[in-house]
């Protein structure tokens, strides 16, 4: 009987602490010289937090809305999770949230990156809105393949390739690769084509591409927080036909 008390209370406690952590949380990171907005979401996947935990960030003073949060834990009083690569090159690592429950409704801890630490303060003030990125669409299959361009950032040249290709009832997908001083592959979890224009996001480092397909060539821009850069991208392989890029392909 004891041990059966045990472990019910250990239980009640586990799901108070998910409970607790699930809602709309919203403060400031005071970093150097500057005081950001935070507004955090978190929510069970299933019911009392089995099925692990789902979140996204939003920072209005960085330009980022949404952004999936990673690596959720809940241990006790204690939570964490973490950013990659959406605050910073990828080279810098992900930014990281370690947190602890101070009082009723209440979140307080550090803010870590590279290094360096910030303190947090949150509040709850309602239920969470986990903001879930959108799937992917088919995309016409005259954008389909490989599309190379570059452009310059801080003087240091970079190379852009984007190869698209559809997969089925998944939607298309795409590889996304930027070469600078390094070489860097981007995880894409979102492409979208609507009329002419077509989106490819990597909502994990913050960055997508938005173009305006014409021809053998798409014009857009890379944007990643606050930065937008023009970019346009050619087929790599000329000869392609001319196509009617708002003709979506049927389903």
């Amino acid at each position: 009987m004891r041990v059966a008390f045990i472990l019910f209370l250990a239980s009640a406690v586990l799901c108070y602490a998910d409970e607790n952590a699930a809602g709309r949380w919203e403060g400031t990171v005071q970093i150097p010289g500057r005081q950001l907005t935070l507004v955090v979401d978190l929510a069970a996947k299933s019911s009392g937090g089995g099925g692990g935990w789902q979140g996204s960030i939003t920072i209005p003073g960085l330009g980022l809305k949404g952004v999936p949060l990673n690596d959720i834990a809940l241990k006790g009083n204690d939570i964490v999770f973490s950013m990659k690569g959406a605050l910073a090159d990828q080279r810098i690592g992900p930014a990281k949230f370690n947190a602890r429950f101070v009082g009723d409704g209440k979140l307080a801890g550090d803010f870590v990156q590279a290094g360096n630490t910030a303190p947090f303060a949150l509040e709850k003030t309602g239920p969470p809105q986990v903001e879930i990125p959108p799937r992917s669409t088919a995309i016409a299959k005259e954008i389909e393949g490989e599309w190379k361009g570059g452009y310059e950032l801080l003087r240091y040249p970079r190379k852009v390739t984007i190869k698209l290709q559809n997969r089925g009832p998944e939607g298309a997908t795409a590889e996304f690769v930027i070469v600078g001083r390094k070489e860097n592959k981007l995880p894409v979890d979102r492409v979208v084509q609507q009329g002419e224009f077509v989106t490819v996001d990597s909502h994990e480092t913050g960055l997508s591409f938005e173009g305006r397909a014409r021809k053998d060539e798409i014009q857009g821009t890379i944007s990643q927080g606050p930065l937008e850069i023009p970019v346009t991208l050619r087929r790599s392989k000329r000869g392609s036909p001319n196509a009617d890029f708002r003709r979506m392909p049927s389903s």
